[in-house]
């Protein structure tokens, strides 16, 4: 069935074949990415912005170190690691770091969008090519004749390529969206978790110039 659905379609089928198993491939990639994250990132930054309010830094630092693959756990490495920063640099470090990651995090959005606009091009070029065919075998002279053959061939292959492209370019549109809501709602938690740190270690800095203070 398959078989036959693929041959009728016409050559832009090979291309829809060759999108559709990118597809694939780059959301099977994608999954496995956001599951990462979202299976134990929370419990991470939880637990070493707890480490770090008990003023446990080796602790903090080994938790972040053990879960590096994060890209939260390496915004805060970036940040923790200066050597004595005032909070205006630590809050740059944050920002910056989590810029850095937002590549990873948008990875293979461009391929997604092109797959999604290319796709219905492709299955409209696969009309016009089996309309084309169609016209090509239409005899008016002969309409009940061997030209019919031609006719539904071309008829077929047009309304499979349309079908195909569409099919395509739907299933990549809904990951290709899901993906987009996960990176919106990271930016949302990195701020969120930035800023948590941030105000512990601004607390932390200004405890440490009162007792530099103090003892002058």
């Amino acid at each position: 069935m398959i078989s036959r659905l693929f041959t009728a379609g016409g050559i832009v089928m090979w291309p829809l074949l060759a999108f559709s198993v990118l597809a694939v491939a780059l959301i099977i990639e994608r999954l496995r990415f956001w599951y990462r994250i979202t299976h134990r990132q929370n419990r991470v930054v939880k637990e070493v912005l707890n480490l770090y309010r008990l003023d446990n830094l080796v602790g903090a630092f080994d938790k972040l170190k053990k879960n590096a693959d994060l890209p939260i756990a390496r915004i805060f490495l970036a940040a923790l690691e200066l050597d004595q920063p005032n909070p205006e640099e630590f809050r740059l470090a944050l920002e910056s770091e989590a810029q850095a990651e937002i590549p990873s995090l948008k990875r293979f959005s461009n391929i997604f969008d092109t797959i999604v606009s290319l796709a219905p091009l492709l299955g409209l070029l696969g009309t016009v090519l089996g309309l084309i065919t169609s016209f090509s075998s239409l005899n008016l002279g002969d309409v009940g004749g061997q030209q019919t053959a031609g006719v539904t061939s071309g008829i077929s292959e047009a309304l499979v390529s349309t079908a195909a492209g569409l099919v395509v370019a739907i299933f990549t549109l809904l990951f290709a969206n899901t993906f987009r809501g996960l990176y919106q709602r990271q930016m949302a938690l990195i701020q969120e978790y930035g800023g948590q740190l941030e105000l512990l270690y601004r607390r932390r800095y200004e405890r440490g110039e009162m007792v530099y203070a103090s003892t002058r």
